[in-house]
């Protein structure tokens, strides 16, 4: 019996972080809501902010927000904070395993930077660090005052981040990165801010004492970035099984469109869940279709030659071989290139064929030409990293000769 324990480790953690960001990303959205669809009565207390009533499985539902705190501490309190916890360190659990167990194929890209495994590593767990460090300074900065400028600086250092991993790391780590530095920001929000204002207040409370209402407010005005940050990590976090996002040699122009697209559909759903009607919740879907328009012309878009053509134009001083030699060369490349992993019988690089799929004779190579030309040639995300050293006139030579397949085909 073969145990594969890094395609095990790698299933187990990406399942509990997949339940995990369920839970926390649920709540989060569910209390924004909450928030948001809170309503004065009259003849309401005004320690009381609002109410809200909601019907869900086959039930009445009557919720109400305190301005700061009620009078007395009832005796059960239900806290959200393991949602969060559990998310980051499951996240950072499969970051290990994937980009630090397997640093070699994941994260370095020695085309990029000639980087040992144990500075690679140094450099992701600095970036993560440096996340945290600089939004915090950032939320306590002046800025604090003026929200859509802090935002600004926000986005530009993000965008700034990714121009800036894109000189260490290969291009998939990049945004991945970005997603965990994103993630670290908003799990650092609960673990350093939210939980421990809501703590302050509750010992006040216990104490007889009044709670000072400004650790509520800063403590919403954590969450509600949180809220605006959600959409797009959770894009980044996937981005990883679309090498067309990533592989773009203006990569992080990519994640400069993403910000603002999930940040201005989550807008949407917080203006609507406040009941705000017309052009109040008419601008944001048409925007982000927009957006994402552009999004998508610009990932077709290759600088410097036209999509259609690139990796398929011949060099001027090089001439295809016959068609039987194509396929003769073809083969041999990917045999070089691609079989290392994408074998029977792979090599110390990965215990089993990544998805199962093998390039160990002609006729499989030929059943998977398609997914070549994706992964190797429209995107050049395969090798990944280009462990294997694939240059371009071997990509030109593949795509010649899946061309010459296409063609034969009825």
């Amino acid at each position: 019996m073969e145990l594969h324990l890094t395609d095990w480790l790698s299933l187990v953690f990406r399942w509990a972080h997949i339940v995990a960001g369920i839970g926390w990303i649920g709540a989060s959205f569910y209390f924004m809501a909450l928030d948001f669809s809170l309503r004065r009565r009259e003849g309401m207390s005004d320690s009381v902010k609002g109410e809200s009533w909601s019907v869900h499985g086959g039930g009445f539902y009557h919720v109400q927000k305190y301005m700061v705190a009620p009078e007395k501490m009832p005796e059960d309190l239900r806290w959200f904070q393991w949602e969060s916890y559990a998310t980051w360190l499951t996240g950072f659990a499969l970051m290990s395993v994937l980009y630090y167990w397997q640093a070699d194929i994941y994260l370095i890209d020695r085309s990029v930077m000639e980087l040992s495994r144990t500075q690679a590593i140094g450099l992701s767990l600095a970036a993560l660090a440096a996340s945290w460090i600089v939004y915090d300074a950032l939320c306590k900065s002046p800025l604090k005052e003026n929200q859509p400028a802090m935002f600004a600086v926000l986005f530009m250092a993000i965008v700034g981040a990714a121009i800036g991993l894109g000189e260490l790391f290969s291009a998939r780590a990049v945004f991945l990165h970005i997603g965990a530095m994103i993630g670290t920001i908003m799990s650092g929000n609960v673990f350093f801010v939210i939980i421990p204002n809501q703590k302050i207040v509750v010992a006040d409370l216990k104490q007889g004492k009044i709670p000072n209402p400004e650790f509520g407010k800063i403590a919403k005005l954590r969450s509600t970035h949180n809220n605006y940050l959600t959409l797009p990590v959770l894009f980044l976090m996937i981005s990883n099984h679309y090498p067309m996002t990533f592989s773009h040699p203006l990569n992080w122009i990519v994640i400069a469109l993403i910000l603002p697209i999930g940040a201005v559909v989550r807008h949407y759903f917080n203006a609507h869940d406040s009941g705000k009607h017309g052009m109040a919740v008419r601008w944001q879907w048409p925007s982000a279709a927009a957006l994402l328009l552009v999004l998508m012309a610009f990932i077709a878009w290759k600088p410097g030659e036209p999509q259609e053509t690139a990796h398929k134009a011949e060099n001027p001083k090089t001439i295809m071989p016959a068609a039987n030699q194509l396929a003769d060369d073809a083969f041999a490349i990917v045999q070089t290139r691609c079989a290392v992993c994408h074998s029977s019988t792979p090599t110390d690089f990965v215990t089993a064929a990544p998805g199962g799929v093998a390039y160990d004779t002609p006729a499989q190579i030929a059943l998977y030409a398609p997914q070549i030309r994706v992964q190797a040639i429209t995107s050049a995300a395969m090798p990944p990293g280009n462990l294997t050293e694939m240059t371009d006139d071997e990509r030109n030579l593949l795509a010649a000769w899946i061309d010459t397949l296409e063609a034969e085909r009825p």
